[in-house]
């Protein structure tokens, strides 16, 4: 049986720069910065200090505050985001339907401000003054369960959990399931929320934040003096649908999904394998599975963290990947402007990835100020660029050694 056709008909995303997808992308091709003061922890206590934080989100604006209550931040980012996806996509499920819509939503961490602050009360008030909610709202798979819970989906919920490739992985282990005919619906993407006591403490140990406390530079992906990046939360869905589905009830389509490729480095445990082996990998297995050339595809969304090691080895794995086509290609990290939402990240930078298809726009890198020697791609530096292309990758790596690779089609 030929593999199934599967578009991306809805999108939801709660961001640094924006409480929805379409405020995030306007602020994106405006080449904002979504990073800002350290402010949900003390900030003098770590030597990061600056974060991408949400502003001025309620999850009140979607569910009970009761129901809130039973869940940690990143599942509420989850549970808005999808709600929008899904309002975007005008999708309503009726017993027959809801069997074959899916959830797999990826997170990286899970409730870790959960996990810290129940131990406050352990050590401050004992055994018996836990929560009963503490499992359920910490594990990483909670985000699927509870949007599964609310819109009633009742196809296969899952969750994949690779670090910072999560909602790569997420969105093209959902597509595979629409391909061979397991559901026609998923609701797929990442959330996390990271900015804690605990999180940042260990990202500070492992040295991989920036130390530049200038918010407005801070996130600077591919430049010389990159060292580190900015700690970010929310979340991105998107709603994956089987083609003719989406056909036969007029749905709109932002792009179709036609390639996923995912690899181990085997290599270490944070870092990535010399010269991205791994993530070059992957890359050639989404090529290959969406079955077109590597000349095809004409701009890539980095991972593109701002730190030294994954800046370089992710550049020497496209060179190696694209050969001379990757001096014609785009090649840009909106982490510049959102920070690394960790395990959200492939979930919003899927978003932007089919925007960018869709508008015929490639986003900026900001804060592209000093090249670096070894550096040498187009990295469309700081302001925004039209260009017609009908294919488009996005990269995600993970500690672990977890590469995973999307490839985009116009439609």
């Amino acid at each position: 049986m030929d593999n199934r056709r599967v578009v991306i008909t809805g999108i939801g995303a709660v961001t640094p720069l924006g409480n929805s997808a379409e405020s995030t992308w306007e602020a994106v091709k405006a080449g904002r910065s979504g990073v800002g003061p350290l402010t949900r922890i003390d900030a003098d206590q770590y030597p990061a200090k600056v974060a991408a934080e949400l502003k001025e989100f309620s999850i009140e604006e979607y569910i009970e505050r009761k129901e809130a209550r039973k869940m940690d931040r990143f599942t509420h980012y989850a549970l808005a985001s999808s709600i929008m996806a899904m309002k975007d996509a005008a999708l309503e499920l009726d017993e027959k339907t809801a069997l074959r819509t899916g959830v797999w939503i990826g997170s990286g961490i899970g409730g870790m401000e959960t996990i810290e602050n129940q131990m406050d009360v352990l050590n401050s008030r004992g055994v018996r003054r836990i929560s009963p909610f503490f499992v359920p709202m910490i594990i990483p798979d909670m985000a699927s369960g509870q949007v599964s819970i609310h819109f009633g989906a009742k196809a296969i919920n899952s969750c994949s959990v690779t670090a910072c490739a999560s909602g790569t992985n997420s969105i093209g282990d959902a597509f595979k399931v629409i391909q061979r005919g397991d559901a026609d619906v998923m609701i797929s993407g990442g959330a996390e929320a990271p900015i804690t006591r605990l999180s940042v403490a260990g990202f500070t140990a492992n040295t991989a934040l920036t130390t530049n406390n200038d918010a407005t530079t801070a996130s600077r992906p591919f430049d010389k003096n990159r060292d580190g990046f900015v700690i970010g939360e929310g979340a991105g869905i998107v709603i994956l649908e089987e083609y003719e589905h989406a056909k036969a009830r007029g749905a709109k389509i932002y792009a179709e999904l036609v390639g996923y490729g995912s690899t181990g480095d085997a290599h270490h445990i944070t870092a990535p394998a010399p010269g991205g082996e791994g993530a070059a990998r992957a890359m050639q297995q989404a090529i290959e599975d969406a079955g077109i050339e590597k000349t095809d595809v004409g701009y890539i969304n980095a991972h593109g963290t701002s730190t030294p090691y994954n800046d370089l080895f992710e550049t020497m794995a496209v060179k190696t990947v694209f050969g001379d086509h990757a001096y014609k290609m785009g090649v840009s990290s909106t982490k510049s402007m959102t920070g690394h939402l960790l395990g959200a990240a492939g979930g919003i930078e899927a978003i932007f990835t089919a925007l960018a298809l869709k508008e015929g726009i490639m986003p900026p890198t900001i804060n592209y100020e000093t090249p670096d020697e070894e550096l040498d791609l187009d990295y469309v530096a700081n302001e925004a660029r039209t260009a017609e292309f009908s294919y488009a990758m996005s990269n995600s790596l993970g500690f672990g050694g977890h590469n995973a690779s999307l490839v985009l089609k116009k439609v």
